[in-house]
């Protein structure tokens, strides 16, 4: 049964119409974080989200894939999905292997209900700590989760606000997967890139080697804005050339949930070149890095 939704008022929706990057992506290129939303008419948006966005198809994700020069996407389940992975395992089902899916599970997900999901494409589950998004839960509720999905070799992506480090840091520190942070931590960029909170995350990605990290949503941390957001760069540019076979990068599309203004994909793909500054750097971030996590078989 179909299903209408109205977006919020003050929801911003993607840019339809952005510019062709100037920098070329090597080929095999990995958009390693995108979403989609809906349609919500064919998969509803969960009742107990904390926001309705504008739909965002998989027809229009391939679109941007092409457009932009990707070869390949991995797609991460929307909050305002919930644990209902359909609208991500659909795009992964029509794919050609050309997608890979992060999903939302509980814990009583059953094995058969897991090995479904591996044999479509999935390769880990997230944790969101991001309160005004989502309710984050206890840690024994994630480590439920975890024990049944270690088995398949799937890793954690966890997303969380750099004050939050310090609060799970030994839970953190105490899952054996690999564990991928989404978008650096979220830094505090009007602080100095060697001051004690970055450091903080530094030492994380140092003392353990299971940790990776997305260097990506420069648009959600900047006060300098686009087009090169440059107050963010040198967070960036730290991860990358001190764990270069340890970050992933992508898009964000389609941008969900912010307030001031919508970033031009093709601009923030320009934004590479200025994070990882030599080919071999690029090459590891975007193809090599995202095709070892999620297309190669542990």
């Amino acid at each position: 049964m179909s299903t209408t939704f109205t977006m919020d008022a003050d929801w911003l929706s993607f840019d339809p119409n952005p510019t062709k990057p100037t920098f070329q992506l090597p080929g095999g290129s990995v958009d390693a974080h995108c979403h989609v939303f809906g349609p919500g008419r064919l998969f509803p948006f969960a009742p107990e989200r904390k926001y309705t966005p504008c739909d965002a198809s998989k027809e229009q994700l391939y679109h941007l894939r092409d457009f932009l020069g990707f070869e390949k996407n991995v797609v991460v389940q929307a909050t305002c999905h919930g644990t209902d992975n359909a609208a991500m395992l659909d795009v992964l089902d029509s794919s050609n292997n050309r997608c890979r899916g992060v999903a939302t599970i509980a814990p009583d997900v059953s094995e058969h209900e897991l090995r479904e999901m591996h044999e479509r494409g999935v390769r880990a589950v997230r944790f969101n700590y991001v309160r005004r998004l989502v309710d984050p839960k206890s840690d024994e509720y994630y480590y439920r989760i975890v024990e049944k999905i270690a088995p398949l070799g799937w890793h954690v992506v966890i997303y969380f606000e750099a004050a939050d480090l310090a609060e799970h840091w030994d839970f953190f520190t105490s899952l054996e997967t690999p564990v991928v942070v989404d978008h650096m931590g979220r830094p505090d960029v009007t602080k100095p890139v060697d001051g004690p909170d970055f450091e903080r995350f530094l030492r994380l990605m140092g003392e353990h080697e299971n940790f990776w990290s997305k260097v990506t949503c420069p648009e959600r941390m900047s006060l300098s804005g686009p087009p090169n957001y440059r107050d963010t760069i040198p967070f960036a540019r730290k991860l990358v050339e001190s764990f270069p076979d340890r970050v992933l990068w992508g898009t964000d599309w389609p941008h969900p949930n912010l307030k001031d203004a919508i970033p031009d994909d093709g601009k923030l793909v320009d934004f590479v070149p200025h994070i990882a500054k030599t080919a071999e750097l690029q090459h590891k971030l975007l193809v090599d890095n995202p095709t070892r996590l999620y297309w190669e078989e542990n």
